[in-house]
């Protein structure tokens, strides 16, 4: 370990930064803004900018289901009046039921005394905002920039650019996706499954109204989702086995309205219209720890989930939280941001209710892939109690909700 730098007297220079996060998606560009607002000095780096978003564009065919912790965060860091304002689509009910047994259970702001359950924003619109702030705010944006390796000191962690230049700061915040080439890096490795499944996305217009409802249809196939969009239409988030997928992406329009139509057995009517189609692979991965030497990880660097719940982007934004009260804790305390006993305290918090939710994620997915008539009719049963035990209900969508 290299010997920390020191002035003219002897004392230990500072990194000239105390935050440096790398990757600028929803969660890395949040991550920067919200340390930026609580007085880090905080730098952001990122190969590539996003494209701007403009209200005449086609609505993104990704999509996020904010929950109302995520909407708190954004409205703390200045730009939720600006997203909900653009077009965020609100809902207040999901309804979710089970093919095989019909069962169906069902959620309503008003029973936890809100207006609504979440929004339905496009990934495009959040990441552009997020962009727009991150100036006015302080934040040192490096754009292009690419980082090929960092070094962990007494008192920094130095970052080696593919342009020649380093870049030192107290920690290094690796938020640079499922993939994360810093995570690699920094040796740490991860565990979970390939779903062998894709989700075939799409916006939607349906002859009946989507009454600010997420429906939600348990097949025996995947989970299909309906979202309730600003515009009137849904987002349809089908999760198909990889050979199903790939048949419906190849689908004429007609016979592709036609098939969501059946799958989500009407509940809108008949399928009228759909953009273009498009396809993402699901995993669940977990990294195996979200701490390195003043390096951690946040986002889909550290978890990446099954969509059914639609809790993605809500788990990273939590971790967003969690990361900033962790630094402004040690802050106070007069420690070193980058200190092993800081940063575990993000790591072990984050990482145990990540796993939870994941994992939680996961069992839903097994147990509605369950064919058998007995295990069917047990789903059925257990769909249907829940649906009369209010105290278990509203917990259940207390927790989706970040509470």
């Amino acid at each position: 370990m290299s010997v920390a730098s020191r002035d003219v007297a002897g004392r230990r220079r500072p990194p000239g930064l105390d935050v440096a996060v790398v990757g600028g998606g929803m969660v890395g560009a949040a991550t920067a803004l919200a340390l930026a607002r609580a007085g880090f000095a905080t730098a952001l780096l990122e190969a590539r900018a996003p494209q701007p978003w403009c209200a005449q564009d086609e609505v993104d065919l990704r999509v996020v289901g904010l929950a109302p912790s995520s909407i708190e965060l954004l409205d703390e860091l200045g730009i939720w009046a600006s997203v909900r304002d653009a077009r965020a689509g609100p809902y207040a009910h999901m309804h979710v039921w089970d093919a095989a047994s019909g069962a169906a259970i069902d959620f309503a702001a008003a029973s936890m005394g809100q207006q609504v359950l979440g929004y339905i924003v496009e990934n495009k619109l959040l990441q552009w905002r997020l962009w727009q702030a991150l100036e006015a705010a302080g934040v040192r944006c490096r754009c292009p920039a690419d980082v090929r390796g960092f070094e962990a000191r007494e008192d920094r962690i130095q970052l080696e650019l593919a342009d020649g230049e380093t870049l030192a700061a107290s920690v290094l915040v690796a938020a640079d996706g499922a993939g994360s080439p810093l995570r690699q890096l920094a040796g740490i490795t991860t565990g979970g499954r390939d779903y062998a499944q894709r989700a075939v996305v799409a916006h939607l217009q349906t002859a009946r109204a989507h009454e600010s409802t997420a429906w939600q249809r348990f097949l025996p196939s995947g989970p299909l989702a309906l979202l309730p969009l600003a515009d009137g239409r849904s987002s349809l988030v089908w999760s198909l086995p990889e050979a199903e997928a790939q048949r419906v992406l190849a689908l004429d329009d007609r016979a592709f309205l036609d098939e969501v139509g059946v799958a989500s057995d009407f509940r809108l009517g008949r399928i009228v219209a759909s953009t273009s189609r498009a396809a993402f692979p699901l995993k669940l991965q977990l990294a195996s720890r979200y701490q390195g030497e003043r390096l951690v990880l946040l986002g889909d660097a550290a978890h990446a989930v099954h969509p059914l719940a639609g809790q993605g982007v809500n788990l990273g934004l939590r971790d967003v939280v969690e990361l900033r009260d962790t630094l402004l804790g040690a802050r106070v305390a007069g420690c070193d941001l980058g200190a092993a006993h800081v940063l575990r305290r993000y790591a072990r918090r984050r990482r145990s209710a990540d796993t939870l939710d994941a994992l939680g994620f996961d069992a839903l997915a097994r147990i509605y892939a369950w064919q058998s008539p007995a295990l069917v009719a047990a789903r059925g049963l257990g769909m249907g109690l829940l649906g009369r035990l209010a105290p278990l209900k509203r917990r259940i969508a207390e927790h989706a909700a970040g509470r």
